[in-house]
């Protein structure tokens, strides 16, 4: 039998939900979308007792899975729950089955879970955000992604821009995406990461992925 849709729980704007759409249409995961508002409303917003039902923290994305009854929240934890549950042919993780090709995998998402991601989520934050302009932590925080950009360089030129890590795009490409993708809003330059730059078109242009931005873009709003 054929799977039930799953569930993405998503809004608008930012880039995590977008993350677990391009994994979905990868594995070819049949889902639906369902959108909803910054705020406390408490039918259609974030901080609303329905979204906070599921999901305490009260931030997108959600995945609920109406095939085993599990619900997930937080980007990364979403993520391995596909990969464990519809990835049983390895398209999106490791490389190889050696620890080292376990941890490369790990630590590349840890890496973008962590640092990249949040200084860029930062970095936005203060630039268009912030009620009070505050050029101190602006700067720093712009710093910091550019810091992470050059490390991200340094790993891509080993294949050219062609994947995060040799071997194919996997899951840690995914993660990265909608990040990277936000650098024109982050204030961000690539000129001084080409390989960054190079990785960044030909992963945007895959089918997948521009089936998953098309599928949040289109979802019903709230």
């Amino acid at each position: 039998m054929s799977p039930q849709p799953l569930i993405l729980h998503a809004h608008a704007t930012g880039p995590n939900p977008i993350k677990i759409a391009e994994a979905l249409e990868f594995l070819r995961v049949p889902y639906e979308v369902k959108m909803w508002d910054f705020g406390d409303d408490p039918k259609k917003g974030v901080k609303g007792a329905a979204f906070l039902a599921l999901n305490e923290n009260g931030r997108v994305p959600a995945l609920e899975d109406p095939n085993t009854g599990v619900v997930s929240w937080e980007s990364g934890a979403c993520m391995n729950y596909l990969l464990r549950v519809y990835d049983k042919d390895n398209k999106l993780g490791p490389r190889g089955d050696s620890e080292q090709d376990k941890v490369d995998f790990d630590k590349w998402n840890m890496f973008l879970l962590t640092t990249l991601g949040p200084m860029m989520g930062q970095t936005n934050w203060y630039r268009h955000y912030n009620s009070t302009k505050n050029e101190d932590a602006l700067e720093r925080y712009v710093e910091q992604s550019e810091r992470c950009y050059g490390v991200l360089e340094g790993q891509l030129k080993k294949t050219s821009g062609a994947s995060i890590i040799p071997g194919g795009i996997t899951a840690v490409d995914l993660q990265f995406e909608p990040w990277v993708r936000q650098h024109k809003f982050a204030g961000i330059s690539l000129d001084p990461y080409p390989n960054v730059a190079k990785w960044l078109s030909n992963i945007s242009g895959l089918p997948e992925v521009v089936k998953a931005y098309k599928k949040i873009s289109d979802a019903p709003k709230p």
